[in-house]
């Protein structure tokens, strides 16, 4: 499966034989998910949840996110992460799209993860007609947001040179280093902001699974 954005090549192949690594939505998903293989960093799916060492998120993107309120770093650090980002006005579209797919629960129950968070700008890159057959598409879907889900959570040191195995199956790279991190091909523009069970990377592009 592919999405180019930008410059109108909107391409995605809406295979029906792709399998995602999903059992069911809740917290028994993350549970049961034991894709092959540990993840670089530290963890494999089954291991114990980190505990949360509290650092100043950092990045561009940070000035967008409101100083006071729940949508705050402070406000957000209170909830589980589905409910963290759904007061956060840059990610209106993810926690949209985690909502059609079913996975508030199956987030929120977590413990212990890192999420890849795409902000609007980054699903504004994507053709508006591709995005809503996504968004109509729960199994396609589901693949998509699960490969922004990775166990354990992830400091920027990390970050710096890892491959890590996704809730989808599939591995993310990760690179970087001072306030400059790229998952994939994209990059990190408000990093390391901790949610009740989760700790957020804010990303400008949406990450896709291969096929």
């Amino acid at each position: 499966m592919k999405i180019r954005h930008a410059a109108g090549l909107p391409i995605l192949a809406m295979a029906g034989a792709m399998t995602v690594s999903l059992t069911g939505t809740g917290p028994a998903a993350l549970a049961s998910a034991r894709p092959a293989g540990t993840a670089a960093g530290g963890g494999s799916w089954s291991a114990a949840a980190q505990p949360m060492t509290v650092r100043r998120p950092f990045g561009p993107g940070c000035s967008a996110v409101p100083r006071t309120g729940k949508g705050s770093f402070t406000g957000m650090a209170a909830d589980p992460v589905a409910t963290a980002a759904s007061h956060n006005p840059v990610l209106s579209t993810l926690v949209a799209a985690v909502k059609k797919a079913g996975l508030v629960d199956t987030l929120n129950g977590a413990d212990g993860i890192t999420v890849f968070a795409p902000t609007d700008q980054a699903f504004a890159k994507i053709p508006k007609a591709t995005l809503a057959k996504v968004l109509a598409d729960r199994k396609t879907l589901t693949a998509i947001l699960t490969y922004h889900v990775v166990k354990g959570r992830k400091t920027p040191a990390d970050l710096r040179r890892g491959r890590f195995t996704t809730l989808q199956g599939g591995a993310v790279a990760t690179r970087g280093s001072g306030a400059t991190y790229m998952i994939n091909n994209a990059r990190v523009v408000c990093g390391d902001v901790p949610t009740r069970n989760a700790t957020v990377y804010l990303i400008d592009t949406v990450l896709m699974p291969k096929s």
